[in-house]
């Protein structure tokens, strides 16, 4: 007879052994299923933060500023102003369109085009999103302040409150001329951008100032012909909710015609040349196609079509600004 097995040994073992592996990929499958579930959700977080900051309209603001740095210098902006003041004014835009997240977070629940932003749909509270645009807004300036210049970090505090207090907070909800007062806000990253090179207000940065004040009515206008309704439901009271969708697109077209005019006077005033000219009066007539299909076009979606066009134009419009104030440079060194 061979030796007995001892207790606790052999089959009984390799039972254990079982439960133990079983337990190991048990641990192993609910944290990988953990794993999983954390992507997702920070990827859905960093989305909805990303979210808060209008990413679209940044990047124009931060192309016009950049276009204002470019013209105030005959050569090339330095590397530390451009780098350091577009991201200053990229933050301190963010941070300002953050807070227009919170103050509308009821409204934009209600309104189609806005109703599957972070606050509505409770994928942020609002008090993060608040101290969100506090960091934006803090870190921005600050880097204004100590790596560009005093007085641009002081413009883009005012232009920052100018947009998330005075405009988000009040004229919003107080006058149909909202937009035209609170577009001076919106029309100031090319000054800052100018003053970021200059430390100086140039007066030749006040005709791109001009530029975005003037068309920003015609710009909002279009789009709020197109939510009308929605702007009603929620009593905002654009232009088209309080005086009509007929007198908004006239005054949508008088605005435009006032805006070729205004587009000009960079070549009146020598600041661009005739490359700059030829394609402010190619981009104006195509804005004022839009606008005068608008008094007599029975197409439902003429108006989305100019909010759509009214953007290609501003950025066209500052693309041919630097074209002027670089390709004669380029073609005198070539030569």
């Amino acid at each position: 007879m061979g030796p007995r097995p001892m207790p606790g040994r052999g089959v009984g073992d390799g039972g254990e052994s079982t439960r133990e592996g079983n337990n190991m990929r048990f641990s192993m499958t609910r944290s990988a299923s953990a794993a999983a579930v954390m992507v997702p959700s920070f990827f859905r977080s960093w989305h909805d933060y990303y979210e808060l900051c209008k990413p679209k309209v940044v990047a124009l603001i931060v192309f016009t500023a950049m276009v204002g740095m470019f013209l105030a210098t005959p050569g090339m902006v330095p590397l530390d102003t451009l780098v350091f003041g577009m991201v200053g004014i990229a933050l301190s835009a963010a941070s300002a369109a953050a807070v227009n997240h919170v103050v509308d977070r009821h409204v934009d629940g209600i309104m189609a085009r806005t109703q599957n932003r972070p606050l509505p749909t409770g994928h942020l509270p609002a008090a993060k999103a608040l101290a969100f645009a506090g960091v934006l807004g803090a870190v921005g300036l600050a880097m204004l302040w100590g790596l560009v210049n005093g007085l641009t970090a002081l413009l883009t505090f005012l232009s920052l409150i100018g947009y998330a207090v005075v405009y988000t907070m009040f004229l919003k909800r107080a006058t149909p001329q909202n937009i035209v007062i609170g577009g001076a806000a919106g029309a100031a990253p090319p000054v800052l951008g100018w003053t970021a090179v200059t430390g100086t207000i140039d007066p030749n940065s006040l005709w791109l100032f001009l530029i975005i004040f003037v068309w920003t009515p015609p710009h909002f206008w279009a789009l709020a012909i197109h939510r009308r309704d929605e702007y009603a439901k929620v009593d905002i009271p654009m232009l088209p909710v309080t005086h009509g969708i007929r007198f908004t697109r006239l005054h949508v077209l008088l605005y435009t015609i006032l805006l070729v005019v205004v587009t000009v006077m960079p070549f009146l005033s020598r600041m661009s040349g005739p490359v700059y000219l030829a394609g402010a009066l190619l981009l104006g007539a195509g804005f004022l196609y839009y606008a005068i299909a608008m008094q007599f076009s029975k197409d439902g979606r003429i108006a989305i079509k100019t909010f759509g066009y009214s953007i290609i134009y501003l950025m066209g419009l500052f693309a041919f600004l630097l074209l002027d104030h670089y390709v004669p440079r380029l073609l005198s060194l070539l030569s």
